[in-house]
């Protein structure tokens, strides 16, 4: 077979396996019919295009011709792209983590044609390894099974359809759980807990693997900021150990996805936009905080490389840079010592190295990985070094480039640029941002349907909470960052339709998939944070700084019952719920509210870069009866906690 039915789909996940002999299927009705009418198991495999074990599966079984023929012989196969399906990704994701305790991707499920799992797991071997079973093994074992004791696997689908139903949050015993009350006492359970696991040596929470979770730090900031409780060194030793480590591309600049280890040092080498968007907000704030400089320049790093390589022609940003090359994970990052000493020449190399942690036996299989856990200054001592060594790895094998655009992720790293742009008051920041928003209007909206993504033409898969949650944040955003009313009214028009095609109508809480999308068989409601904040907690900072910015009773009655839903979700384990108690926190303890009249000497960009980042700012420039120039220069008037300050020239 030379293609399949994957052939024609946009997804680079997907047309990575066009050409496999496996006879796949999206996920669509066609499928599951043909499995209907062979009477046939269906076999769900749910991966990413930048997935490690994803690749190896692909080569090792999906490639395989034997392990082929036994599938299409046997089973009807399915294939999916969690980035673009995440309804379909959560429903078995929970199947998955119920029946082996754990999940991950590549994800694989075995189904009925009702779509009911009977079996679950993620990678598995070709053939019996390590006390693995092989997938080969698999197919037959299931294929017996369905064959000659097929009863027993029906109703082992039943009993697992009947708990994740259950654990999806729609069933009335569930429901009768729902929150009653706000709890303001869940912040500081949450700042206990990340007490209780911070790593006091090299940063981070628990051991390794360790994730950056930046949505974690910018919560720790913003509870010690507003003066609950100190934990900011939390924040700082973390923060300072990730730039330090070879989680952190010391030649390219931006994040890995996670680190191996608890030092920082062997990262898992994709990188994700949805990361560096999240971590360049975490290190501005914490410059805006500190004035620590190594913070901004983090920042500013993280925010070069995106422009540079996870940037599109019109402003658009590319979802994620594979961790493979030449069927290495890493090999594209890591360098020889002698290789390095012939880039640079012998003396400037041998500093380099030295510099940099690089030595001749090597601190990852035999080769380097550039960092500075050995405690030299974080600085741009050899920034003319480090370019010569870019563009000699540029002439390695190149990444493989996930280019579909998502618009949950880019409504992410808009909000970064955003903030970078608040911070800094640089212009190309602020102009990356509405880019991206003239993008999302123009591909991934229609009115105000969103759409999960696009790739070479506009989007096909209607938008799930997320897209809605994560782009009126966005807009927000802007509207905080240059006053223009547009942003605002844009905001409340995607929430609002957020909150009539999502919003449990017999309960609280928003659903995954709303109206417009497939039904699945569970309807879930995400509430946890994981790598990235779940739309439930977006939601909830969403309903809350509407209210704050519009004073409508009605977003104030959303967001109170949103934060009491969510306050008893996060009961058991406060501390996964980091948005939502960011949310929480800004609900108890509302921003300052400034008002800046711009002198003819200020611009724009410079008086946003002075006031804080938490803060609602709206920047005059004229005067009006209300507002006044003091002393003919830049004026500031201040309102907190329904007291007004005299006006001032300076601010703090």
């Amino acid at each position: 077979m030379s293609s399949n039915h994957l052939r024609g789909q946009s997804s680079p996940y997907l047309i990575q396996h066009s050409e496999n002999p496996v006879d796949w299927y999206p996920w669509c009705n066609e499928a599951f019919e043909r499995a209907r009418q062979e009477d046939k198991p269906v076999f769900l495999s749910i991966g990413y295009s930048t997935c490690h074990w994803c690749h190896v599966m692909a080569h090792e079984s999906f490639e395989n011709e034997e392990i082929a023929a036994i599938l299409n012989q046997n089973f009807i196969s399915i294939k999916v792209d969690r980035e673009e399906r995440p309804d379909i990704d959560s429903v078995y994701m929970a199947v998955c983590q119920t029946l082996t305790g754990s999940g991950g991707w590549p994800m694989s499920i075995f189904m009925t044609v009702e779509q009911k799992p009977f079996y679950a797991g993620t990678y598995f071997p070709p053939v019996n390894r390590s006390g693995m079973m092989g997938f080969r093994e698999l197919l037959l074992e299931i294929n017996k099974l369905w064959k000659q004791k097929r009863a027993g696997l029906l109703q082992s689908a039943e009993q697992i359809f009947s708990q994740i139903d259950t654990n999806a949050g729609s069933s009335e015993e569930v429901q009768k759980r729902a929150g009653k009350a706000i709890d303001s006492g869940l912040p500081g359970q949450a700042a206990e807990l990340f007490t209780r696991s911070f790593d006091k040596n090299y940063g981070g929470f628990g051991s390794a693997p360790k994730f950056p979770t930046p949505h974690n730090l910018i919560f720790l900031m913003l509870y010690s900021g507003i003066g609950l409780d100190d934990k900011w060194y939390q924040v700082e030793k973390t923060l300072e150990q990730m730039r330090r480590g070879g989680i952190f591309d010391h030649i390219g600049y931006g994040f890995s996805r996670y680190s191996t280890d608890r030092f920082y040092l062997v990262p898992h080498f994709e990188k994700m936009l949805y990361d560096n968007a999240l971590l360049m907000i975490a290190y501005a704030a914490a410059f805006k905080i500190s004035e620590e400089n190594m913070f901004l320049d983090t920042a500013e790093k993280t925010a070069e490389y995106i422009l540079r390589e996870m940037t599109g022609p019109d402003g658009e940003f590319y979802s994620a840079q594979d961790a493979d090359s030449e069927g290495r994970e890493g090999l594209y990052y890591i360098w020889d010592y002698e290789e390095i000493c012939n880039i640079l020449g012998r003396k400037k190399g041998e500093e380099f190295c030295s510099y940099f942690g690089i030595s001749e036996r090597g601190n990852f299989e035999g080769k380097n990985i550039p960092n500075l856990l050995n405690g030299n200054p974080i600085s741009d001592k050899f920034h003319k070094e480090k370019k010569l060594l870019y563009e000699n790895r540029q002439l390695r094998t190149k990444l493989h480039l996930d280019d579909k655009v998502l618009t949950t992720w880019n409504s992410l790293m808009l909000s970064a640029m955003v903030v970078l742009y608040r911070v800094t008051g640089k212009e190309r920041y602020l102009q990356s941002a509405v880019q991206a928003h003239c993008f999302i209007e123009k591909n991934l909206a229609d009115g105000n349907i969103l759409f999960v993504s696009c790739r070479n033409g506009a989007g096909a898969v209607n938008g799930f909470l997320d897209e809605y949650a994560y782009y009126s944040a966005a807009l927000l955003s802007l509207y905080e960052a240059v006053s223009d009313e547009k942003y605002l009214r844009r905001a409340e028009e995607i929430c609002n339709e957020a909150r009539r095609q999502f919003k449990d109508p017999n309960g609280e809480g928003f659903f995954l998939y709303g109206d417009r999308n497939d039904r699945l068989i569970t309807r879930p409601k995400e509430t946890y944070d994981g790598a990235i904040p779940s739309g439930n907690s977006v939601m909830a900072y969403c309903l809350v700084r509407l209210f704050q910015i519009t004073d409508n009773k009605d977003y104030k009655s959303a967001a109170e019952q949103q934060l009491a839903y969510m306050s008893h979700l996060a009961e058991g384990y406060p501390a996964g719920y980091c948005m939502f108690l960011t949310a929480l926190l800004l609900y108890d303890y509302p921003p300052q509210k400034i008002t800046a009249i711009l002198s003819k000497t200020d611009t724009e960009e410079e008086i946003i870069s002075r006031v804080p980042l938490y803060a609602d700012i709206k920047i005059l420039k004229e005067e009006t009866p209300e507002f006044k120039l003091l002393n003919g220069k830049t004026t500031y008037y201040v309102c907190k906690d329904h007291i007004c300050l005299p006006p001032v020239n300076e601010i703090k």
